[in-house]
């Protein structure tokens, strides 16, 4: 029977086999991708895939390219302040639990 130390020596043999076959492999696949993408014209962007998932690409600043952000006119007028509210999204401070008096008439 194998003593322990021998058993990792030869654990070690077989990892150091194992990164040099792969290697050896992983180049011979290589030089077949190029020889394919070759033959047939391809570059990365033709074999890599599309994104498909999620929101679409776009500046990184959260706005859809080719998209205008509508402007809503005011509903809301803080006579003190003059600061208005279109009424869509989070409510105002000023606007208090009464927001009727704070309408702008049309």
């Amino acid at each position: 029977m194998a003593t322990y130390k021998q058993l990792i020596a030869e654990k070690e043999a077989l990892e150091a086999q194992l990164v040099e076959v792969r290697a050896n492999e992983v180049a011979g696949v290589v030089e077949k991708i190029r020889t394919l993408m070759a033959e047939y014209e391809l570059t990365v962007d033709d074999i890599t895939p599309k994104r498909r998932r999620g929101r679409p690409a776009g500046d990184g600043g959260g706005k859809v390219a080719g998209k205008a952000k509508l402007t809503l006119p005011p509903k809301y007028l803080d006579p003190k302040t003059g600061k208005t509210w279109s009424g869509r999204g989070r409510a105002p401070a000023w606007l208090g639990k009464n927001p009727k008096r704070f309408l702008i008439a049309e």
